[in-house]
């Protein structure tokens, strides 16, 4: 990663705290951003048609470093001047908790808004981690296993 893509990332954590999502849109304001875009991804109470009760995140011990390795790539690949936080959190949660944050700021509203959707979706596809759902008939599966 070299120095300027890791300057453009405030944040990159995987980790059990609950997530602020306003925490990490002060980690990425700056005097140049005109934009700032969040994303919050909830745990919501329902998968296809089946009722979730709980679920349980859990990632590869390299999962810290490859988060930052992500942020950092996709900031550098952003056709601007983009700073990014992001945070998955693991570990128990429940319905209404917030299970993953992204922050971009950018001079303009467009570069923040395709930074963050490209953060979002590089997270889903290439961090390690994987979600056990708990649904209220008692059964579970598995969402991203190997």
């Amino acid at each position: 990663m070299s120095g300027e893509a890791a300057s453009r990332v405030a944040l990159a954590d995987v980790g059990e705290a609950v997530l602020d999502v306003a925490a990490h849109e002060r980690a990425v304001t700056t005097a140049h951003g005109g934009a700032v875009v969040t994303f919050a991804g909830v745990v919501r109470d329902h998968d296809a048609s089946r009722s979730v009760a709980a679920l349980r995140y859990e990632a590869h011990p390299d999962a810290r470093r490859i988060i930052g390795e992500i942020a950092a790539r996709v900031a550098a690949e952003s056709d601007g001047d983009v700073r990014v936080a992001v945070t998955h959190r693991v570990g128990d949660l429940t319905i209404g908790d917030v299970a993953l944050v992204a922050a971009v700021a950018s001079a303009h509203r467009a570069q923040a808004f395709t930074t963050c959707a490209a953060l979002v979706e590089e997270i889903k596809v290439a961090l390690p981690v994987w979600k056990r759902q708990v649904f209220v008939d008692g059964s579970h599966e598995w969402v991203g296993s190997l």
